[in-house]
């Protein structure tokens, strides 16, 4: 075996055996950190949300937002970025 074939092997390691002469991908070993990330991204952006909402005017001013703008963004839904 050459350095290169033990860099990049041409047999995907990860693949499993579909039993039908397929090859199906494993999930990675970090998919549970992916899992918690999303989770934590998405409860941030709820927070953040709820945080805006309740500027007072002058608050909204300082940041440069006008109400209309925040109440917008406050009522996003969880799909928006």
């Amino acid at each position: 075996m050459s350095t290169i074939d033990t860099m990049c092997p041409t047999v995907d390691e990860k693949a499993v055996s579909t039993g039908m002469g397929r090859t199906a991908a494993r999930p990675g070993p970090h998919a549970i950190r992916r899992v918690l990330a999303f989770y934590l991204r998405w409860r941030e952006k709820r927070e953040s949300r709820r945080v805006l909402r309740d500027l007072t005017d002058d608050q909204l001013l300082d940041i440069g937002l006008t109400r209309r703008e925040a109440m917008t963004e406050s009522r996003k839904s969880f799909f928006w970025n």
